[in-house]
């Protein structure tokens, strides 16, 4: 039987992640920051757990002994992600592990964003270590944006009419699950993007029709957004997520669907798809 330490495990995208390779019968470690969010990993089917310290590396040797193969996903917006790319990615490599998923993000080279430059330099480092590694690069997902339209009012701090290819949160975890458990994607690396362009007001459209209430889109200026949500947010990661918002607001971020959709051998999942399941 297959085993895979997920990092991240207790994030969306690990969930996410965790149970796509538990219903294909893997066993999964989740790497987790504290024995207190253990119980996040166990409800989505991880067998066990492993204690690490990303920041210095602590515990990492003995997270990837016994283990087949390592989905990486670095904290969101992380200072450090370089780093820590550096210590888990070698960490595997120390232990003879060939299997190896690194979680990007679409367009890591755009230099308007600094959190996607990090990403593109974790991918270096993670190949310099694993050659064989796959690197994954979502869009930005569907679920980003449900919780809001099943309240009615889409706010965001960017222009409401700029393109998005958003991809489903379980479309990205299924492809993890196969580029981790199936040979023939070594040192590959994929775009994962979703099967539709579309702005967010028409994404509100689509969430009234589908969901049968009113949804609106509503701009909202950065300076209310950094005095709000941004305001617990550190400094940078404040700054990276300005910076995001504004490369959005010129032209949004979009990605071509035909790479998932060969990976999953379907149509990947639409907007108004993930608003039914949801």
């Amino acid at each position: 039987m297959t085993t895979v330490l997920v990092i991240g495990a207790t994030g969306k995208t690990g969930r996410a992640v965790t149970r796509a390779l538990t219903s294909q019968g893997v066993t999964v470690i989740a790497a987790v920051r504290s024995p207190e969010r253990a119980e996040r990993a166990y409800a989505v089917g991880a067998r066990s757990i492993s204690v690490i310290d990303l920041s210095t590396g602590q515990g990492l040797d003995e997270a990837v002994t016994g283990v087949d193969a390592v989905y990486h996903l670095a904290p969101n917006v992380h200072p450090d992600e370089v780093a820590i790319a550096d210590r888990v990615a070698g960490t595997a490599a120390r232990a003879g592990l060939s299997r190896f998923v690194f979680h990007s993000v679409l367009h890591p080279h755009d230099p308007s964003m600094p959190h996607h430059l990090r990403k593109a330099e974790a991918e270096k480092v993670v190949r310099t270590h694993v050659p064989g590694a796959t690197v994954l690069r979502p869009a930005a997902y569907h679920q980003n944006l449900l919780d809001a339209a099943h309240v009615g009012r889409l706010a965001v701090p960017y222009s409401l009419d700029v393109p998005f290819t958003n991809v489903d949160l379980d479309d990205v975890a299924e492809v993890a699950a196969t580029v981790l458990t199936r040979p023939g994607h070594e040192g590959v690396t994929y775009d994962l993007a979703g099967p539709e362009v579309l702005s967010v007001r028409e994404q509100a459209r689509v969430a009234a029709d589908v969901l049968g209430h009113p949804v609106e889109a509503v701009r909202v200026e950065l300076a209310e957004w950094v005095a709000g949500p941004g305001a617990s947010l550190t400094s940078q990661a404040r700054d990276d997520l300005s910076a995001m918002f504004a490369s959005y607001d010129r032209g949004g971020l979009v990605g071509d669907a035909r790479t998932a959709r060969r990976l999953l051998g379907r149509e990947p999942r639409s907007w108004a798809d993930a608003l039914t399941r949801s």
